[in-house]
């Protein structure tokens, strides 16, 4: 339970009174872009750093208060580990394991995160996602009730990426409950069953992907190659069309009777106002959402 949780360093509010709470069993995202206060949350969570203001339980623990105590029932993984270069990735695992009471093996942990091959190996010889792999694996090890877990695929390609999914579901499925950050929308989509986002310091939506999706879309999207600017304004007036969103070299109409506004973009096109080449429709996503409430991509 995370009640008006408050940080600040200075004259920046990192955490600005954000409120929540986290069901047993569940993946818990907080889907926000780099700076927006998803790892000060996490720190502040797990016992590392104090609030200035709210009121905190985890597991029934003030953090600030027994953090030792804590520890001991949760796994943490942060998004800058703190791995000794000259330990092997199994020695890492062995360290990790026996801060814990009831740890997985470290075999099976091995398994997991897909570094059987790499147990010999020093953690200064890793490249940067097989570090981040390790990073999940001493969280796992733990065995604890709440598995921290900041940023867990950053820096991992999509089938390493698409593989800790599976790990995390499976996690899930042994009836751990999961707090996850990420700033990729499709990993929160895929996994969480609620998220909050985050902007700012501040939670801006919180829900299942599908409310908040359903909250915010009844259409679907259209998305096509920019046009002129002289064009964009006309897009607005395409059958069924009740907003547009330029990101980067595309446009994204939000339609809520795509057929119609289709026909039309055709008939424009064989007028040769615009091209449709690489034309694609898709239903609303949580990128969607993200645009809509901040005005922004998550890249940006």
């Amino acid at each position: 339970m995370v009640r008006q949780l408050t940080k600040k360093y200075r004259n920046l509010t990192a955490v600005n009174g954000i409120s929540f709470t986290i069901k047993q069993g569940e993946i818990f995202g907080m889907l926000g872009p780099n700076g927006a206060g998803k790892t000060t949350t996490v720190e502040i969570l797990v016992g590392l750093r104090s609030a200035d203001a709210g009121e905190i339980r985890v597991l029934g623990f003030d953090p600030a208060a027994h953090k030792e105590k804590l520890h001991q029932k949760i796994g943490v993984q942060l998004q800058m580990p703190a791995l000794f270069p000259r330990l092997t990735v199994g020695e890492s695992l062995k360290l990790h394991a026996s801060f814990y009471p009831a740890p997985f093996p470290v075999d099976q942990v091995l398994e997991w995160i897909g570094l059987a091959d790499r147990v010999k190996t020093q953690t200064y010889k890793l490249s940067g996602g097989q570090l981040q792999r390790l990073a999940v694996g001493t969280a796992m090890i733990s065995n604890g009730d709440i598995i921290f877990l900041d940023e867990p695929t950053t820096g991992l390609d999509p089938q390493a990426r698409r593989q800790m999914w599976a790990v995390i579901g499976q996690l899930k499925a042994m009836g751990k409950t999961i707090f996850l950050t990420t700033h990729y929308m499709e990993e929160a989509q895929y996994l969480c069953d609620r998220v909050a986002i985050i902007d700012h310091g501040s939670i801006i939506a919180l829900g299942t992907p599908e409310q908040l999706i359903s909250e915010h879309f009844a259409e679907k999207a259209i998305e096509l190659p920019q046009v002129l600017a002289e064009h964009k304004e006309s897009l607005l007036n395409l059958p069924g069309v009740t907003r547009i969103q330029a990101d980067g070299d595309k446009i994204t109409l939000y339609a809520a009777q795509v057929e119609a506004a289709i026909r039309e973009l055709i008939q424009r096109e064989a007028a040769g106002v615009l091209t449709l080449s690489g034309l694609s429709v898709r239903s609303a996503s949580l990128e969607d959402v993200f645009l809509k409430l901040t005005g922004r991509s998550m890249r940006q």
